[in-house]
């Protein structure tokens, strides 16, 4: 059994406990970071979510950096430039800077070309190093594993511990793919072995997550931490009847409508393709509904959905609800909690997420949330509470499992406090507190056994 000792110890602090004062207390003696190199090599935190491959791994970057931030630890995230006109540092808020990194052509790689470039992001990051006094860096946290492959040989060089959150892995995503999806490749496979066994620590979002990563990369006990992700609460946050109707007239939604919304990156993996065949589903048995029924898709193409930008408008078309879907592009935070109260039900019929954030944004405005029981979104969506989990992939089920949120204004209203109540218990403050015990926790590690893992790798 993997044990958790940073996630027990933030539970027994009383609730309410400031987030600094809990990070002092649960950490008597240790070093706290000054400041950390936070490595996303292939989506920046300055891109909008929702389209190419900004998504939750950018909110997530965002929000624990400012956090961060606000506990006197000094983030610098490094990300590769895709514009000549990127200016090489930007200040995303005090505290935090963005640092762009010259590695390959601006425009016109893909994420599966990058494995090329690492090299120069490499040399990008320790050239910035190398311009500081020793000891800039106290410890190197890295996102996704192509970070993981820079973090690696930059924490080793530095002579600091490296942290890394993974956020998705090959081994589970081919273990779930949709239906025409393209594996992961053998290359991922072996970069994220290799990340596993070079981390000193490891963040995963559930336990579920750091389950699979000590099953498929046999991750030790000791370097697995649960921090769950938070959501911006000053955002996100519920408005009642009178803010939904003020939101259905800003996005030119009919105030009587059942909407039911997908966010996100439209690619295989997300599967609103789900959706859509579930809706046909659901007009053809209660053709009634469709006079009331309203599916707003938000957001663009992404990964292998790139391939095929206008299937998805192609598959509504040819089920015949071409009049009930609207597909809209990726939009702010601001306008993205309008469309979250504005919706009946938030619709996630995901094949794979290490935690969903787009579902705890969702029920923190009081959008109860339709799921699929996968990763992560069991801990983020309460079955029969806040929401409802779906098993597998079948439209007719999800039809079903889709069906009261249009029918039952009652449920929705029930669900959508629930989902509330739920939401206000993910702050970002808490997620920030808690990473930052496992930063004090690896810099209170023995050198020599940091030196040790790292020369198995060499």
């Amino acid at each position: 059994m993997i044990q958790h000792p940073v996630r027990s110890a933030r539970r027994a602090q009383p609730p309410g406990t400031p987030a600094r004062a809990r990070l002092q207390s649960l950490v008597p003696g240790r070093r706290r970071p000054r400041r950390i190199a936070m490595l996303s090599v292939h989506t920046s935190p300055l891109h909008q979510p929702g389209t190419g491959d900004a998504g939750g791994m950018n909110v997530y970057i965002v929000e624990l950096a400012k956090r961060l931030a606000e506990l006197n630890i000094e983030v610098e995230v490094f990300t590769r430039s895709i514009c000549s006109d990127d200016a090489p540092t930007v200040e995303l808020a005090p505290g935090v800077l963005v640092r762009h990194v010259t590695a390959g052509p601006y425009e016109g790689l893909l994420k599966e070309d990058l494995p090329a470039q690492l090299c120069a992001f490499t040399h990008g990051v320790l050239r910035t190093e190398a311009g500081h006094r020793p000891g800039h860096y106290d410890l190197v946290h890295s996102h996704y594993w192509l970070s993981g492959q820079v973090g690696w040989l930059a924490a080793q060089r530095w002579g600091v511990p490296l942290v890394h959150t993974m956020h998705t892995m090959a081994k589970v995503k081919n273990a779930a793919l949709a239906e025409g999806d393209t594996p992961e490749p053998a290359a991922r496979v072996i970069g994220e072995t290799q990340v596993v066994e070079a981390a000193d620590r490891l963040i995963a979002n559930t336990t579920e997550e750091a389950a699979e990563l000590a099953l498929h990369y046999s991750a030790r006990p000791d370097q697995l931490a649960v921090v769950h992700p938070g959501v911006n609460l000053d955002v996100f946050r519920p408005g009642g009847p009178q803010a939904r109707a003020a939101a259905r007239d800003r996005l030119g939604l009919p105030q009587h409508a059942a909407v039911l919304l997908f966010a996100g990156r439209i690619q295989p993996l997300k599967a609103p393709d789900v959706l859509l065949r579930a809706v046909a589903a659901l007009l053809e048995r209660r053709p009634e509904l469709r006079e009331r029924l309203v599916v707003p898709v938000v957001g663009g193409p992404s990964g292998t959905g790139l391939a095929r930008p206008e299937s998805l408008h192609k598959l509504a078309a040819q089920l015949g609800i071409g009049d009930v879907v609207r597909f809209h592009p990726p939009v702010g935070q601001t306008r993205l909690a309008d469309w979250y109260r504005a919706a009946t039900a938030l619709v996630m019929p995901s094949y794979s997420e290490s935690f969903g954030l787009v579902a705890l944004e969702a029920q923190a405005c009081g959008t109860p949330v339709v799921a699929a029981a996968v990763g992560g979104l069991p801990v983020a969506v309460r079955d029969g509470e806040s929401g409802t989990l779906v098993g597998g992939h079948d439209p007719h089920a999800w039809s079903y499992a889709l069906e009261p949120y249009v029918t039952d204004p009652e449920l929705v209203a029930r669900r959508g406090a629930a989902a509330a109540r739920h939401a206000a218990g993910f702050g970002w403050g808490a997620a920030a507190a808690t990473t930052a015990e496992v930063y004090a926790g690896s810099l209170a590690r023995p050198a020599g056994r940091l030196a040790v893992a790292r020369r198995r790798l060499v």
